[in-house]
């Protein structure tokens, strides 16, 4: 009988990333999580076991590289690598260019970017010479164009897609797929955050995590949903002309009720 795989998910405090972990447990995968809020990573891991799984639960920021490193010994030491790499922490946050900071643009880079870039750096060596593995990272619809409001969680989920698809390119032959998640809305502390009835085709959380592992499962090199809204964002919106995207976003409008500002899955 195989072992049961061994999956890394980070931002599983809540939303996404702790639904993915459960749902793993239940499949009786083992399951390393990470995230920031301690109390909210022993729920998750205790989940993860309730659910049937074995759980690692690792506390710390993405952003810091030294934190991933140690994370990820913790995991070799415990169960000889990874077969899986869920990046999914991230962060957002609502701001005017006309009150356009740097610093949010660093903030946001440094969970939503470098946060993937520190885990692949990670993982990827044992990876390759295993001559398997999958890395995942979730970005978003949100990454194909720019949204009112929404610029530094725009351009790093952009980052995030063009690094996973420049990475599968680079370990195409090598039995390391890297995959590039791109979700609608999906319920969670991030969307909680955003104005009923500005979210088109809103998710479950259980439904978002079902379909990014079965995305993954499946082999997929990008995996986009609901279908309705991931249509529309790459087929159409992406391909319009500012004459036309403009005022089409600038009538769908800022979502964010307040800004926001704390470690929650993408």
């Amino acid at each position: 009988m195989s072992e049961p795989l061994r999956v890394a998910i980070t931002g599983a405090t809540s939303g996404l990333g702790r639904e993915m972990a459960v749902q793993l447990g239940r499949r009786g995968f083992r399951v390393a999580v990470t995230g920031r809020r301690r109390d909210k990573l022993e729920e998750t891991a205790r989940a993860v076991r309730a659910a049937g799984g074995a759980c690692l639960p690792l506390e710390g920021p993405v952003g810091e590289l030294a934190a991933v490193r140690r994370h990820y010994a913790e995991i070799r030491a415990a169960w000889g690598g990874l077969d899986w790499a869920i990046l999914n922490a991230g962060v957002g946050d609502s701001k005017d260019a006309r009150e356009f900071s740097a610093q949010d643009y660093r903030w946001t880079f440094e969970t939503n970017v470098f946060g993937v870039a520190n885990w692949l750096e990670a993982v990827l060596p044992d990876m390759l010479a295993a001559g398997r593995g999958t890395v995942a990272a979730v970005a978003s619809l949100a990454g194909f164009r720019g949204l009112p409001g929404s610029g530094s969680y725009c351009a790093s989920k952009a980052a995030v897609i063009a690094m996973m698809e420049s990475a599968r390119l680079d370990l195409r032959g090598t039995g390391v797929r890297a995959v590039a998640v791109c979700p609608g809305f999906v319920k969670s502390e991030l969307t909680d955050r955003n104005e009923p009835g500005k979210m088109p085709f809103l998710m479950d959380t259980a439904d978002g995590a079902r379909a990014i592992l079965d995305g993954v499962e499946a082999g997929r090199p990008i995996v986009h949903f609901p279908w309705p809204l991931s249509r529309f964002v790459k087929d159409v919106a992406r391909n319009l002309p500012p004459a036309l995207y403009d005022p089409l976003m600038l009538r769908f409008g800022k979502r964010r009720k307040a800004p926001y500002r704390g470690v929650t899955p993408s």
